[in-house]
């Protein structure tokens, strides 16, 4: 039973240990030593980190007035920014706003995150094809309230920047906030 327990714990210990030591002359730095242990993956060399490690980063566009549009026609889509993806793995995306009326037929509002790459841009544009899309949609029914939100969404990212579209195809503009949450 000993040597099962030795046998694990050695399996358990992670392939560095970092020890972490207040240097005496300068209260705001640290020393790091790093301690190899297996030998598939040895550390050789400086390492260091500078300025803040984050782990999540938000971006929000709020107060944008969506006209009537058709969700695969660029013309028609409105902007809302860009979003860098890069060093990011998951995006929350939720979609929250108002219609500018009670009386409107049943439609979705939408917003759109589209790859920032010309190839993918370009069908897009040419053909009218949506391609690799992050999507949030609002599905609106008749006698539903003017304001509106959608089910929050979590979705993986696959590129490292994203333009974001916003549409509407009801027959009455909304207005909407967009809120996105990037983590690693």
């Amino acid at each position: 039973m000993n040597r099962i327990l030795k046998e694990m714990s050695r399996h358990l210990v992670v392939c560095l240990m970092i020890t972490v030591v207040p240097m005496a002359a300068h209260a705001n730095e640290v020393e790091v030593k790093v301690k190899n242990f297996p030998d598939t993956q040895r550390i050789k060399g400086s390492v260091s980190i500078e300025g803040t490690v984050r782990h999540a980063k938000s971006f929000k566009v709020e107060g944008v007035l969506v006209s009537p549009s058709r969700r695969n026609e660029i013309t028609e889509l409105i902007p809302a920014g860009i979003v860098e993806t890069d060093g990011f793995t998951s995006i929350s995306i939720s979609l929250q706003g108002e219609i500018k009326s009670s009386n409107f037929i049943p439609g979705a509002i939408g917003v759109l995150l589209i790859p920032d790459e010309e190839p993918i841009l370009r069908a897009l544009r040419e053909a009218k094809q949506v391609q690799f899309p992050i999507e949030t949609v609002c599905n609106i029914k008749s006698g539903d309230s003017e304001y509106f939100s959608s089910p929050q969404s979590s979705n993986r990212v696959a590129f490292p920047r994203y333009r974001v579209y916003l549409y509407d195809t009801l027959n009455r503009p909304a207005e909407a906030n967009v809120y996105l949450y990037l983590t690693n």
